[in-house]
Parts: structure tokens; sequence; C-alpha cells
């Protein structure tokens, strides 16, 4: 048997409903003979454990008062053996038995040094093909580019710099940032993405997710300031992705990330 290429760290709490889900599709992925994979909990109490282990994963218990995402990951990948590691929500499952396949051959480019998917264009558009971000783009789009929700990244250049456990969020972004200004790429290509999404997150939780990523961008951008007329602007000016001005305007789980991002920004 061949040894593994990636090892798969999947992060989870209280993930029962879509744990089994994200565990059955990656067995089910064409090249899922070279990968092994290995669940972080952080202090589920509804059963993940359990569905986890009885799919015959490895699982890796961290004290929740331990929890960071950037501490989750690396406890989960700190033994690897493998030259490419990958990171995935275990509410994030792939959406055919292909993407493993294809988030393997990203790496084919030695300039990558981390790869994921989503449909989101810098510019709030559709992402409709592959895109290599270098370092001045992400100067020009310093919140945009790479995701730990559904990414891999490579072992020698994570054990150089690991992801920094300080951060409430976007560790992904930092790390990301971190090899960009050294001459690395990014690759985000839409065919990558996986069923990831927080539309079953509440407003309070969806302001927190928010507050947090904007003190992690705080942690390592210079941010400009953002009052309350920039906060009054974003809401009434920008769509978002919504089908319409007045749908940004009204919809709550936009309201509860702009007041998120006011908040981690001022924080910061």
């Amino acid at each position: 048997m061949n040894s593994p290429v990636v090892r798969l760290v999947v992060r989870a709490k209280d993930e029962a409903p879509k744990i089994g889900r994200t565990l059955e599709q990656l067995a089910a992925q064409t090249a899922a003979g070279q990968a092994e994979v290995v669940v972080v909990d952080s202090g589920s109490s509804d059963g993940t454990v359990e569905i986890a282990r009885s799919a015959g994963v490895r699982v890796i218990e961290i004290p929740p008062e331990s929890f960071t995402y950037g501490h989750s990951l690396n406890v989960g990948c700190q033994d690897a053996k493998t030259p490419l590691l990958a990171a995935l929500s275990a509410h994030a499952p792939p959406l055919d038995d292909e993407w493993l396949a294809r988030l393997l051959a990203a790496f084919d480019d030695a300039r990558v040094a981390c790869a994921c998917g989503f449909a989101k264009a810098p510019d709030g558009g559709q992402l409709s093909a592959p895109f290599l971000q270098d370092a001045d783009h992400a100067r020009a789009h310093p919140y945009w580019g790479y995701s730990n929700s559904a990414g891999a990244f490579r072992a020698h250049l994570w054990r150089e710099y690991p992801f920094r456990e300080d951060m409430p969020g976007t560790e992904d972004k930092e790390w990301a940032w971190h090899w960009l200004q050294r001459g690395m790429l990014v690759l985000v290509d839409p065919s990558l993405a996986t069923a990831h999404s927080h539309r079953d997150d509440g407003p309070l939780e969806t302001y927190r997710r928010a507050r947090s990523e904007w003190k992690g961008f705080a942690s390592f951008l210079e941010l400009p300031p953002y009052g309350v007329r920039d906060l009054a602007h974003d809401w009434w000016a920008v769509q978002d992705g919504y089908s319409s001005h007045l749908r940004a305007r009204v919809g709550w789980r936009r309201v509860a990330k702009l007041a998120g991002a006011w908040r981690g920004r001022n924080a910061a």
C-alpha cells in the first residue's frame, strides 16, 4: 500500500448532524487511498466523537478552552508525515468524489503554497475559473483569499511557519499572507468548493464570527479607521451579493455581520 500524500484535518465541535456525511464523502473520494483523515474535536457533547470513531478515523480531543482555529489545526498536523496537509470544517462535505483529486492536482505547480475553493470573486461577483493570487493582488484585496474551511497547504511550509494560535480568526489569511510576501502563490479554484455554509447560524453567532474575523485581520494588517459613518455607509450603499440594495439593508444576517465587523475592528 502506498503512503498517503495528504493528511486531512477535520475540525469539529458538536457537529453530529453533519460530520457523518462529511466523513462518508471523504471515504468515497477517488483519491481516498492517498489520504489519511484526522478529526480534531474541541469538546463535543452531542456524539460527534463517537460518530467519527465509528467511521474508522483517528480522533484527537483538545480541551474546549484551548481552542483557536490555529491551535486545532496545528495539533492535527503536528505528527503528519505527508507532503501535503489539508483543513476541512466538519460541516463542509465535498460536492463530488473528484474533489480531493482536484485539490491534490493544484500542487503540481511548485509556486502554490496553498489552495482552496469558493465562487466569490474579489469584486463580489462570481469566480468562474481558477485564479492564482500573488502578493500584489493580495495587497489590493487583503480580505479575499485562502480559506481553511476547505483548503490544503504544503507541509514543509507549515513546519517552517505554523498557524498563529493567538488569533480569534483569519489564521488562514495570515498564513497565506506570510507566504505571499515571500513569492509564493495562492490558488483559488471554484471547482475546489465544498458544501460550506453558515446559513444555519443565528444572529449572535453571525455577529461573533464577523467580530472574530476582523479582530484577526487587525492582528496582521494595517486597517483604516472604521467609524459609525463608515458602518452606516456600508449598510446603505454596499449590496454585498444580495439581489438588491433593499434586501441588503433589511437582511438581519448582513446587519449582524456589519455590527460584528465594526466591533471587531474597533476592539482591535
